[in-house]
């Protein structure tokens, strides 16, 4: 069974990490593009999902109706910051999810490296960040799979516009 790839707008983007120089970017999906490809992939009767304990870790078991047999694939998740809870079953099920194969291509994303130029960059607490938001625009992949071209913008704040600010095609960055 395949997954069909993520859409540029199924994408999210956050800040990895901030340096007076500039920031580095990650790329991440979140639970509801999961479940939305799983409905309309393959119904909304024949996926479900469940989340047990072990040794301390949440794991979500996402199973899928394959004939007459359901097939499972598990995986463990890691609490977040703003709901820790809430957050560590979100990340099992999208991590289990990646166990099937969805999302898998935005581990082969470059590395997204935005100069300072290009943002605003802050002091808090005598350390460098940054509260721009970014989006991706555009994504292409090849017959394999893998990220291929990439084009990323910061959405518009107080201090800057809303601008492109990184475009990589099979491995150059612009």
């Amino acid at each position: 069974m395949e997954f069909r790839l993520l859409k540029a707008d199924e994408i999210d983007v956050r800040v990895a990490q901030v340096k007076e120089s500039g920031c580095s970017l990650l790329l991440y999906k979140d639970a509801r593009v999961d479940m939305n490809i799983l409905d309309t992939t393959i119904g909304l009767g024949n996926w479900q999902r469940r989340h047990y304990e072990c040794k301390g870790n949440l794991f979500c078991s996402v199973g899928i109706k394959i004939g007459n047999e359901w097939v499972w694939k598990d995986d463990a998740g890691a609490e977040s910051q703003a709901e820790k809870e809430k957050g560590e079953a979100s990340d099992s099920f999208k991590r289990a999810c990646v166990n099937w194969g969805i999302g898998r291509e935005l581990y082969t994303a470059p590395f997204i490296w935005i100069p300072s130029s290009e943002i605003s960059i802050v002091s808090k607490n005598g350390k460098a960040t940054t509260y721009d938001k970014f989006e991706v625009t555009k994504i292409a992949y090849t017959d394999d799979r893998k990220i291929s071209g990439l084009a990323i913008w910061r959405l518009a704040n107080k201090d800057k516009d809303r601008k492109r600010v990184f475009v990589w095609q099979g491995g150059t960055n612009e």
